[in-house]
């Protein structure tokens, strides 16, 4: 299927492994010129020479973070077409514990730093009325899961911008939605379960029997920035291979 998104200017934050780096591969895949961002210039020089992209370092908990990746990434490309905001997971643990400090970090690295992100990629898709943006959040904005509090007040608060962006930039052609992955094997996985043995025992409490692979995910992503998705805004969606119905 033609996407429709060959020549396209994409830049993934968080795309030095993981989930960033599945999307931005896909968006290369795709025909897309690629920027990744993420704070680790080694790592992410390697994953950008590695995949074609260009290598764009920028730190999205520094408050000026996100309008430096953009600003590198428009020089770079000569525009932004399509944005992939993805940060990676707060630490985990109970709310109930969790100090000022753990708080203000989520919320500046999940919710304003993605909310930065959008504002500075903005004035070039209303321009030319021709924008996707997909935030990566997590299946915490459907239901609170124990232990990953931090994710659960931040990422909430994404879908909500997310939803407001979308009302306030559909009639210019910014489409604006939200990818709500489940239990995917990467490095944040392991970081929670502790293994992959102890992933693949979570996978199998799943409607599919296995947990997720990042290619998964990055076609889902690639789907809501083309042009066969160009009646689909404000959305969130689960890729979770059914979890969320079981286990709720």
């Amino acid at each position: 299927m033609d996407l429709g998104i060959t020549g396209k200017r994409a830049l993934v934050t968080g795309a030095s492994r993981g989930l960033g780096r599945a999307i931005a591969e896909e968006l290369v895949a795709e025909g897309c010129r690629v920027a990744v961002s993420a704070r680790g210039e080694e790592r992410l020089r390697t994953t950008a020479d590695e995949i074609g992209a260009v290598a764009v370092v920028a730190d999205m908990a520094d408050p000026d973070g996100p309008a430096e990746a953009v600003t590198r990434a428009v020089e770079a490309l000569g525009g932004i077409d399509i944005l992939i905001a993805n940060a990676g997971g707060p630490a985990t643990g109970p709310l109930v514990t969790a100090s000022d400090a753990d708080l203000d970090e989520a919320v500046q690295k999940n919710l304003l730093g993605t909310i930065r992100l959008i504002r500075a990629a903005l004035p070039g898709m209303r321009e030319r009325r021709w924008g996707r943006i997909v935030t990566i959040t997590s299946r915490t904005v459907r239901e609170a899961i124990d232990g990953l509090a931090l994710s659960n007040v931040a990422r909430a608060g994404v879908a909500g911008a997310v939803r407001t962006f979308a009302r306030e930039l559909a009639s210019e052609n910014v489409l604006v939605n939200n990818v709500m992955p489940g239990s995917v094997r990467t490095d944040r996985l392991i970081e929670i379960y502790g293994s992959d043995a102890a992933i693949d025992e979570r996978g199998r409490a799943t409607p599919m029997g296995r947990v997720g692979e990042p290619r998964e995910l990055a076609a889902s992503v690639a789907f809501l920035v083309s042009d066969r998705a160009s009646y689909i805004t404000g959305v969130s969606l689960l890729v979770d291979g059914g979890e969320g119905q079981v286990i709720a």
